[in-house]
């Protein structure tokens, strides 16, 4: 069946696609967050035009055509913008073959292991062990995410002491039952960060993401080859050249492809067929409670390089307002620090349709 209308719905920080094919079958999908109305004015006017009338089930030429007619522009909108076609023909056949997503791709729905992931830094280390601890009691939580340095804070903390405060607070608070893990968002020189990495070392903490600045491979590398401490990355990668390079020279123990930021599900999966043949494991980026999180629950229930645990957001409205309102059923309840892929078709969940009706419109058909 062709692909023969592509809408938008969409604020300033999340934006929708719904897909439909001549045979009246539709799907839902969504770009990635962050200026997503920019995303969707990229999605009709660089997608659209040759997504139009291509098949639905064949996701990958249709990726790839986009990016070969679009080749002045290779960067993350234009991906962010195929990722929202992309996940919407994946629902599409879901619903289909009336099958989640997940079990179109080789898994199971069934549970996944969730570690909280905390987002701020203007939080004291007092404070955030307090509310890391509620949680533990609360949700089941048995991993926990917190934020170190200043983000791409050339060697500079959040507030003078604060990593190492916090390190030590955590892992005094939290028994060996507990894995810690923490993100640096591109905050350090390779030297300073393999000292910040010993520290990590000697209290425990098992995961150390992004220390170098993203797009330094060479710095990254020279943290990973120095350090025992996993040392992870790849959230904001979005070529998949930069994948192979990564992969091939190993620049980190773990691979954190952002299903959103890549270009959808098909292009992460290439990626974790990558990953697969190298040994390496996959924990994706999902930091929000948009539908990035369930996208990523999906593929962790089917990839066989699948990492520890799923990042699941533990922010709220103070911190997401704009998560607010946009389901009608809550894909995301955690029971016992689990999050749940349940057997409902396509990526079970329905968009609220107040939402909907307050977001700005626009479509492209096969026609226009």
């Amino acid at each position: 069946m062709k692909l023969v209308k592509l809408e938008t719905f969409t604020n300033e920080y999340v934006c929708f696609v719904r897909a439909t094919a001549e045979d009246g079958a539709q799907g839902w999908g969504q770009v990635a967050p962050y200026y997503a109305d920019i995303t969707a004015q990229v999605l009709h006017r660089q997608v659209a035009p040759y997504a139009l009338g291509m098949e639905c089930e064949d996701i990958d030429a249709m990726l790839d055509l986009v990016r070969d007619r679009e080749h002045k522009f290779p960067g993350s909108y234009l991906r962010r913008a195929m990722g929202g076609v992309d996940t919407a023909l994946w629902d599409m056949r879901g619903k289909r073959e009336d099958k989640p997503v997940c079990a179109l791709i080789g898994g199971t729905p069934g549970t996944v292991r969730a570690y909280g992931s905390s987002m701020k830094r203007d939080i004291t280390p007092i404070d955030e062990v307090d509310r890391l601890s509620r949680l533990r009691n609360e949700k089941g939580f048995d991993a926990f995410k917190f934020r170190i340095g200043a983000e791409v804070g050339r060697n500079q903390d959040e507030w003078p002491g604060r990593t190492e405060k916090i390190v030590t607070y955590m892992r005094q608070a939290m028994d060996d039952g507990v894995a810690l893990l923490v993100d640096a968002n591109s905050c350090y020189t390779p030297a300073r960060a393999i000292e910040i990495g010993r520290m990590l070392q000697n209290n425990g903490i098992s995961h150390y993401e992004e220390p170098c600045p993203y797009w330094e491979f060479s710095q990254t590398k020279e943290v990973t080859d120095a350090l025992e401490i996993d040392v992870t990355g790849g959230e904001q990668d979005c070529m998949l050249e930069r994948w192979e390079t990564m992969i091939a020279d190993r620049v980190v123990d773990v691979l954190q492809p952002d299903i959103c930021y890549l270009g959808g599900l098909s292009r992460t999966l290439r990626v974790v067929r990558m990953a697969e043949a190298a040994g390496m494991p996959v924990t994706p980026h999902a930091a929000n409670q948009s539908m990035v999180t369930l996208f990523t629950m999906h593929l962790m229930r089917a990839i066989p390089n699948a990492g520890k645990y799923l990042e699941f957001s533990i922010e709220g409205s103070d911190y997401y307002p704009w998560q607010d309102g946009l389901f009608v059923n809550d894909p995301y309840e955690i029971t016992e620090g689990q999050a749940t892929v349940t057997n409902a078709p396509g990526w079970g969940v329905e968009i609220d349709p107040n939402w909907l009706a307050r977001s700005q419109y626009q479509s492209s058909d096969i026609h226009s």
